[in-house]
């Protein structure tokens, strides 16, 4: 039986840790050059009880710690280089706060607060403190197309150690990977890169590359509202069938009509044995996904 707190206890608790949080920021002032990201991973234990400090994010502490172990972190920090300085942030820390706190329900830089403020998260993340909003929108906007490339390039060179664990075999005997395009709407006009499309909608025309067989997205190019479905379209799907074809017998790239590159295809079954589907093909494997 739980016991019921009054609400002098539930006032004298919520001091407590607000006071727990505010000591951790008043920290970050004082921190020299990291040689380590502050995102660190250990054994983590779950418990239930009444008398303890509590997180409503528990699951990110397994996926953390999946990332640790598949060494996600460190390749992110060995790929990208835009901090001359660790003070006291490394890479990885940025671009995974990022990731929890959409993972968390987060739709904006402000809601990364959220975690901020959750000491017993911090905790579980092994980090005295995460980085806030203004710290992460200053490293987004270091950001070039090279260095996106390079974190996806990152992202994707730890997946083949999923693929190919001793637990389950991923992608089975063929790899299907599925190319499509799609309109990402925005809320204004004046946007950098952006331009109207031929339903009238401002906004982008995200082309992605995407492995049907465990729904990773592979590649993810951004694109203006007005570019055609096929636009650049062969230079993502190769690097994605180079990505693939080491651990699977064969790679079938799925696509509609505005995908039919008649001469790669040409190309990629003569080289890498691979083999083409339409559109008509590619609805099952993603159920509920619009086109």
């Amino acid at each position: 039986m739980v016991k019921k707190l009054t609400h002098e206890q539930s006032r004298r608790n919520s001091a407590r840790r607000r006071r727990k949080v505010e000591a951790r920021h008043r920290q970050a002032g004082h921190w020299g050059a990291q040689s380590e990201p502050m995102l660190t991973s250990d054994k983590i234990s779950y418990e239930v009880g009444g008398n303890v400090e509590a997180t409503p994010y528990g699951g990110i502490f397994a996926m953390h710690r999946l990332v640790t172990r598949l060494g996600l972190a460190r390749a992110i920090d060995d790929n990208l280089e835009l901090l001359k300085i660790h003070l006291p942030y490394h890479e990885s820390d940025h671009v995974l706060t990022l990731a929890y706190s959409v993972l968390c329900g987060g739709t904006r830089l402000e809601d990364v607060d959220r975690l901020r403020n959750d000491v017993p998260l911090m905790n579980g993340l092994g980090a005295r403190l995460l980085p806030d909003p203004t710290t992460l929108g200053d490293f987004l906007r270091r950001f070039t197309e090279a260095d996106i490339v390079a974190l996806m390039d990152a992202v994707n060179s730890v997946r083949p150690a999923l693929w190919r664990s001793r637990c389950a075999d991923l992608l089975g005997e063929v790899a299907y990977v599925d190319v499509d395009g799609t309109i990402v709407p925005t809320t204004g006009e004046l946007k950098q890169g952006m331009d109207i499309n031929y339903k009238g909608i401002w906004g982008y025309a995200p082309l992605l590359v995407t492995l049907a067989n465990t729904r990773e997205v592979l590649y993810l190019v951004n694109r203006p509202g007005n570019a055609p479905s096929h636009l650049d379209a062969a230079t993502w799907i190769d690097r994605a069938i180079e990505l693939v074809a080491p651990y699977a017998k064969r790679v079938c790239v799925r696509g509609d009509t505005d995908f039919a590159l008649t001469a790669h295809f040409d190309q990629w079954a003569q080289e890498r044995g691979l083999r083409a589907g339409h559109g008509q093909h590619r609805r099952p494997a993603h159920p509920g996904r619009g086109p």
